[in-house]
């Protein structure tokens, strides 16, 4: 069995070594396979990747949302279990045995991270907010309903697939509601991931943080359109 860790990146010239650091070092038992999507950075990124070993590097020009990033991973992954990567330091591959392990004990195709912080703590306010909390009480609740789904929620970055049901999807978005739209065609289907507890470290707008309300009215519309759309 082999993982597929697929890491898009944008202007992550800061962080990308070290989340490809701590995502060697994740301590599982089967083989891992690690695609960095350089998602058309304007910073150093693409020459930081340059050289570092145990890595597949796909190199995009423009940018292609985040998506379109994670697609082009998708055309390269050799694994039986996929995982997404964010670039940043906001998850902790250390949570990788967790997620998977529903998958590796045939319970389940798909997983599903919930975030165990409270996202309102003192130290979180700056990069989530109360509007971020609303948001992502929006999206659960939408999805929740719309998909006959009870989900602690659907915004936490580590989500697994096995291979064969991420081959069987045509997702179209390729902007951050990638993620809504192909867990709402996966629960269209019938499947019932398993919520996964997962960390969350969150960074502010000025540390990097790059999705903001605006993607929320997209997710939230993403998520009703395909209700009624394949």
């Amino acid at each position: 069995m082999k993982l597929s860790i697929i890491i898009p990146a944008y202007n992550e010239q800061k962080t990308i070594l070290e989340i490809i650091k701590r995502v060697k070092d994740a301590r599982l038992d089967l083989e891992k396979e690690i695609i960095v999507v350089d998602n058309g950075s304007s910073d150093h990124t693409k020459d930081t990747l340059k050289g570092v070993e145990g890595i597949k590097v796909v190199t995009l020009n423009p940018n292609r949302g985040k998506g379109g990033a994670i697609k082009a991973g998708l055309k390269e992954v050799t694994g039986d279990i996929v995982i997404f990567q964010d670039a940043d330091l906001e998850y902790d591959p250390q949570d990788y045995p967790a997620v998977i392990k529903p998958i590796l004990d045939n319970k389940t195709e798909v997983t599903n991270g919930v975030r165990i912080e409270n996202r309102l703590r003192e130290t979180n306010r700056i990069s989530v907010g109360i509007l971020g909390w609303l948001g992502n009480f929006a999206i659960t609740w939408t999805t929740n309903i719309l998909y006959l789904n009870n989900a602690g929620e659907y915004e936490g970055c580590y989500k697994a697939f096995t291979k064969k049901l991420l081959d069987s999807i045509d997702v179209k978005t390729n902007d951050f509601d990638f993620d809504n739209e192909l867990m709402c065609k996966i629960l269209k289907r019938g499947y019932k991931p398993v919520d996964v507890s997962i960390h969350y470290y969150p960074r502010s707008y000025a540390e990097g943080k790059k999705m903001n309300w605006r993607h929320g009215f997209k997710i939230l519309w993403t998520i009703i359109r395909y209700r009624f759309i394949n």
